[in-house]
């Protein structure tokens, strides 16, 4: 159904769009969060580092063309004549004024091997000025709009100081499907205190939402974040290797056959992170859940499409 793999992949996808390998360049547009300006909080979401979850993007001060061509450039070897998508990446990249994020955007779009936008941000910072941008930068490129989720759970979702209930992710979603807006939900594996029971209703949420697509992170504990600081005091365990291999191939089994996998496991950063370590072999985690999706006989959708059926009936 998707080339060689079991799921829905962005690769797939963007190659059957464009003709091609399309890549991201990742950009830092200086932008802060309402949950660390003290708007909402001053701390921020317990996992966020001071980089707002952003430690490969541009360097933060140089402008945005600048940005893209040292982006570029790092990929310039594996990539030489390709084109991309500018990723807005670290903190909440639509709280600002309108003028100033139509500028970046703009000025992200002229670059001659831009042919989309990625955007990062909150469900509650998507007022209606904001929506009427999007919806005309929607109509001029192609867009999608990534908004962290992390879990459907109240309770985890308090700890983590998440700042907004489930309801504003699921109106956010309903606005920006109203006009043609991709979004791409984001998925934490791993929470203190959450099962896989917990874990799979938020995979059957962004299932039956609406959402384009999904990225599914492993929790990280980052030095010199209040995680770090919470597991420092009160540790609690995080999932091996082959757990997260045996969570992650359990829950693509649940999830929409139409909803795009974005990502199967985040990116740590060697120098910041304290665990898991094993994390950090990105490829063995990569090829252990293709693995264990062909052994099992288990495509996306698989346990998903069951249930609708026996629901219909």
């Amino acid at each position: 159904m998707w080339g060689d793999k079991r799921f829905n992949s962005l690769s797939y996808q963007l190659k059957n769009i464009f003709g091609e390998k399309i890549m991201k360049v990742s950009l830092d547009a200086g932008f802060t969060c309402p949950n660390r300006d003290g708007t909402l909080s001053n701390s921020g979401c317990i996992f966020c580092n001071e980089t707002g979850s952003g430690d490969f993007a541009g360097t933060r001060g140089k402008d945005i063309n600048q940005q893209i061509e040292e982006q570029i450039d790092l990929l310039k070897n594996k990539f030489p004549d390709g084109k991309y998508i500018a990723y807005f990446q670290n903190f909440t990249n639509t709280y600002g004024e309108v003028d100033y994020l139509r500028k970046i955007f703009t000025e992200a779009l002229a670059h001659p091997k831009i042919i989309g936008l990625a955007i990062s941000t909150r469900p509650d910072c998507l007022g209606n000025d904001v929506l009427e941008l999007l919806e005309e930068l929607n109509k001029r490129t192609f867009l999608w709009l990534e908004l962290g989720l992390q879990t459907t759970n109240d309770e985890t979702a308090a700890f983590i100081n998440r700042g907004y209930p489930l309801k504003t992710f699921d109106e956010s979603v309903k606005n920006l499907n109203s006009l043609g807006i991709k979004t791409v939900a984001h998925l934490i594996v791993g929470l203190p205190g959450e099962s896989i029971d917990d874990m799979l209703e938020s995979v059957k949420h962004i299932s039956d939402i609406g959402v384009w697509g999904v990225k599914f992170h492993l929790l990280h504990i980052i030095k010199d974040t209040s995680l770090y600081e919470y597991y420092q005091n009160s540790p609690f365990k995080l999932p091996e290797m082959d757990e997260y291999v045996d969570i992650v191939v359990n829950l693509i089994s649940y999830l929409n056959p139409e909803v795009v996998i974005h990502r199967l496991t985040g990116d740590g950063n060697r120098s910041t992170l304290f665990a898991p370590l094993w994390s950090l072999n990105k490829k063995t985690v990569l090829n252990k859940i293709n693995r264990e999706l062909k052994l099992r006989d288990i495509v996306q959708g698989k346990n998903y499409l069951s249930q609708n059926k026996i629901k219909k009936c």
